[in-house]
Protein backbone atom coordinates (compact mmCIF):
# COMPACT_ATOMS: atom_id res chain seq x y z
CA UNK A 1 0.00 0.00 0.00
CA UNK A 2 1.60 3.39 -0.96
CA UNK A 3 1.18 5.90 1.61
CA UNK A 4 -0.05 9.46 0.76
CA UNK A 5 0.77 12.76 2.64
CA UNK A 6 -1.63 15.92 1.61
CA UNK A 7 -0.69 19.32 2.28
CA UNK A 8 -4.15 21.93 1.64
CA UNK A 9 -5.09 25.04 3.25
CA UNK A 10 -8.58 24.30 3.07
CA UNK A 11 -9.93 22.09 5.63
CA UNK A 12 -13.11 20.63 4.27
CA UNK A 13 -11.51 19.82 1.13
CA UNK A 14 -8.41 18.45 3.09
CA UNK A 15 -10.71 16.06 4.68
CA UNK A 16 -12.47 15.21 1.67
CA UNK A 17 -9.45 14.57 0.03
CA UNK A 18 -8.38 11.94 2.67
CA UNK A 19 -11.35 10.12 2.77
CA UNK A 20 -11.28 9.75 -1.27
CA UNK A 21 -7.94 8.46 -0.62
CA UNK A 22 -8.05 6.41 1.99
CA UNK A 23 -11.10 4.97 0.16
CA UNK A 24 -8.75 3.17 -2.21
CA UNK A 25 -7.59 -0.06 -1.07
CA UNK A 26 -3.67 0.90 -2.38
CA UNK A 27 -3.28 3.91 -0.61
CA UNK A 28 -3.64 5.15 3.03
CA UNK A 29 -3.00 9.00 4.06
CA UNK A 30 -0.33 8.96 6.85
CA UNK A 31 -0.28 12.57 7.38
CA UNK A 32 -2.89 15.33 6.01
CA UNK A 33 -1.22 19.49 7.07
CA UNK A 34 -2.88 22.45 6.22
CA UNK A 35 0.67 23.90 5.51
CA UNK A 36 4.21 22.90 4.35
CA UNK A 37 6.04 23.60 7.44
CA UNK A 38 4.42 20.84 9.39
CA UNK A 39 4.56 18.55 7.03
CA UNK A 40 8.05 18.91 6.23
CA UNK A 41 8.97 18.07 9.56
CA UNK A 42 6.31 15.47 9.69
CA UNK A 43 8.29 13.60 6.34
CA UNK A 44 11.79 13.82 8.01
CA UNK A 45 10.60 10.93 10.10
CA UNK A 46 8.51 9.34 7.98
CA UNK A 47 9.06 8.00 3.89
CA UNK A 48 5.65 8.84 2.20
CA UNK A 49 6.08 7.60 -1.85
CA UNK A 50 2.86 9.95 -2.54
CA UNK A 51 2.39 14.02 -1.74
CA UNK A 52 -0.36 15.78 -3.09
CA UNK A 53 0.04 19.38 -2.60
CA UNK A 54 -1.23 22.47 -3.44
CA UNK A 55 0.07 25.93 -5.05
CA UNK A 56 -1.35 28.85 -2.54
CA UNK A 57 -0.46 27.70 0.61
CA UNK A 58 0.24 29.84 3.71
CA UNK A 59 4.21 30.27 4.71
CA UNK A 60 6.22 27.90 2.38
CA UNK A 61 3.92 27.84 -0.59
CA UNK A 62 3.56 24.59 -3.03
CA UNK A 63 6.69 25.18 -5.68
CA UNK A 64 8.56 25.78 -3.08
CA UNK A 65 7.26 23.11 -0.95
CA UNK A 66 7.76 20.41 -4.06
CA UNK A 67 11.46 21.92 -4.50
CA UNK A 68 12.04 20.71 -0.44
CA UNK A 69 10.36 18.00 -0.20
CA UNK A 70 12.31 16.38 -3.32
CA UNK A 71 15.46 17.69 -1.23
CA UNK A 72 14.54 15.95 1.55
CA UNK A 73 12.67 12.56 0.45
CA UNK A 74 14.28 12.05 -3.21
CA UNK A 75 12.26 9.03 -3.98
CA UNK A 76 8.49 10.56 -2.93
CA UNK A 77 6.69 11.45 -6.22
CA UNK A 78 4.96 15.37 -5.73
CA UNK A 79 1.42 15.83 -7.69
CA UNK A 80 0.28 19.67 -7.25
CA UNK A 81 -3.77 19.81 -6.76
CA UNK A 82 -4.64 23.20 -7.58
CA UNK A 83 -7.30 25.38 -8.28
CA UNK A 84 -4.81 27.90 -10.58
CA UNK A 85 -4.58 27.21 -13.93
CA UNK A 86 -1.83 29.39 -15.06
CA UNK A 87 0.74 28.68 -17.36
CA UNK A 88 3.03 30.03 -15.24
CA UNK A 89 2.22 27.89 -12.14
CA UNK A 90 1.77 24.91 -14.05
CA UNK A 91 5.46 25.03 -15.37
CA UNK A 92 6.99 26.06 -12.35
CA UNK A 93 5.67 23.57 -10.06
CA UNK A 94 6.89 20.71 -12.93
CA UNK A 95 9.83 22.48 -13.10
CA UNK A 96 10.70 22.27 -9.24
CA UNK A 97 9.72 18.86 -9.25
CA UNK A 98 6.61 18.04 -9.36
CA UNK A 99 5.52 15.03 -11.87
CA UNK A 100 1.73 15.71 -12.11
CA UNK A 101 -0.77 18.53 -12.02
CA UNK A 102 -4.59 18.56 -11.33
CA UNK A 103 -6.96 20.67 -10.81
CA UNK A 104 -9.30 20.61 -7.28
CA UNK A 105 -12.32 19.94 -9.56
CA UNK A 106 -11.27 16.53 -10.03
CA UNK A 107 -13.80 13.89 -9.23
CA UNK A 108 -12.69 11.42 -6.76
CA UNK A 109 -12.28 8.85 -8.73
CA UNK A 110 -10.14 10.56 -11.04
CA UNK A 111 -7.98 11.03 -7.99
CA UNK A 112 -7.73 7.86 -7.55
CA UNK A 113 -6.59 7.15 -11.33
CA UNK A 114 -4.38 9.81 -10.78
CA UNK A 115 -2.74 7.63 -7.87
CA UNK A 116 -2.43 4.34 -9.52
CA UNK A 117 -0.93 6.72 -12.59
CA UNK A 118 1.65 7.79 -10.15
CA UNK A 119 2.30 4.30 -8.71
CA UNK A 120 2.91 2.72 -11.99
CA UNK A 121 5.39 5.29 -13.38
CA UNK A 122 3.02 8.14 -15.01
CA UNK A 123 2.25 12.02 -14.58
CA UNK A 124 -0.91 12.10 -14.18
CA UNK A 125 -2.63 15.83 -15.51
CA UNK A 126 -6.01 17.21 -15.71
CA UNK A 127 -6.93 17.23 -19.29
CA UNK A 128 -6.86 20.89 -20.02
CA UNK A 129 -3.91 21.21 -17.73
CA UNK A 130 -2.03 18.78 -20.28
CA UNK A 131 -3.53 20.55 -23.59
CA UNK A 132 -1.50 23.99 -21.82
CA UNK A 133 1.71 22.13 -21.74
CA UNK A 134 1.01 20.43 -25.30
CA UNK A 135 0.69 23.98 -26.62
CA UNK A 136 3.86 24.67 -25.09
CA UNK A 137 5.66 22.59 -27.04
CA UNK A 138 4.11 22.98 -30.17
CA UNK A 139 4.31 27.02 -30.46
CA UNK A 140 5.77 27.65 -34.19
CA UNK A 141 8.63 29.41 -34.31
CA UNK A 142 8.84 32.63 -35.77
CA UNK A 143 10.47 31.82 -39.11
CA UNK A 144 7.10 29.78 -39.89
CA UNK A 145 5.61 33.37 -40.40
CA UNK A 146 6.77 35.41 -43.73
CA UNK A 147 8.21 38.39 -43.27
CA UNK A 148 5.14 40.76 -43.31
CA UNK A 149 3.31 38.50 -40.89
CA UNK A 150 6.56 39.09 -38.75
CA UNK A 151 6.09 42.68 -38.73
CA UNK A 152 2.48 42.55 -38.13
CA UNK A 153 2.79 40.04 -35.13
CA UNK A 154 5.63 42.15 -33.48
CA UNK A 155 3.30 45.39 -33.88
CA UNK A 156 0.01 43.10 -32.94
CA UNK A 157 2.11 41.95 -29.81
CA UNK A 158 2.90 45.98 -28.64
CA UNK A 159 -1.04 46.16 -28.54
CA UNK A 160 -1.23 48.30 -31.66
CA UNK A 161 -4.69 48.50 -33.30
CA UNK A 162 -5.22 47.61 -36.92
CA UNK A 163 -5.22 51.05 -38.02
CA UNK A 164 -2.12 52.35 -36.38
CA UNK A 165 -0.44 48.80 -37.84
CA UNK A 166 -2.12 49.89 -41.47
CA UNK A 167 -0.78 53.32 -41.34
CA UNK A 168 3.36 52.18 -40.21
CA UNK A 169 3.43 49.59 -42.77
CA UNK A 170 1.63 51.70 -45.71
CA UNK A 171 -1.25 48.94 -45.88
CA UNK A 172 -5.08 48.48 -45.80
CA UNK A 173 -6.83 48.03 -42.69
CA UNK A 174 -8.51 45.01 -44.50
CA UNK A 175 -4.67 43.46 -45.90
CA UNK A 176 -3.61 43.87 -41.68
CA UNK A 177 -6.69 41.56 -40.61
CA UNK A 178 -6.69 39.00 -43.24
CA UNK A 179 -2.70 38.97 -42.19
CA UNK A 180 -4.06 38.83 -38.19
CA UNK A 181 -6.38 36.02 -39.39
CA UNK A 182 -3.04 33.69 -41.08
CA UNK A 183 -1.08 34.77 -38.08
CA UNK A 184 -3.84 33.39 -36.07
CA UNK A 185 -4.24 29.88 -38.06
CA UNK A 186 -0.70 29.54 -37.78
CA UNK A 187 -0.03 29.76 -34.30
CA UNK A 188 -3.19 28.33 -33.18
CA UNK A 189 -4.79 30.92 -30.99
CA UNK A 190 -7.81 32.99 -31.12
CA UNK A 191 -6.81 36.25 -29.10
CA UNK A 192 -4.46 38.84 -28.88
CA UNK A 193 -3.63 37.88 -25.02
CA UNK A 194 -2.57 34.56 -27.08
CA UNK A 195 -0.75 36.30 -29.42
CA UNK A 196 1.38 38.34 -26.53
CA UNK A 197 2.28 35.10 -24.53
CA UNK A 198 3.60 32.82 -27.36
CA UNK A 199 4.91 36.31 -28.90
CA UNK A 200 7.19 36.45 -25.83
CA UNK A 201 7.82 32.91 -25.92
CA UNK A 202 8.86 32.56 -29.29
Amino acid sequence: MKKVVIIEDNESLLISFKEIVNSSDNFNVIGAFLNCEDALEFCKHKNPDIILIDIKLPGINGVEGVKRFYYQNPKAKSVVISVYEDSDYIFEALSAGAIGYLTKNIKPEELINALEQVKNGGSPMSGNIARKVISYFQIPKREELTDRENEVVKLLAKGKSYATIAEELNLSVNTIKTHTRNIYEKLHISKKEELIEKFNRM
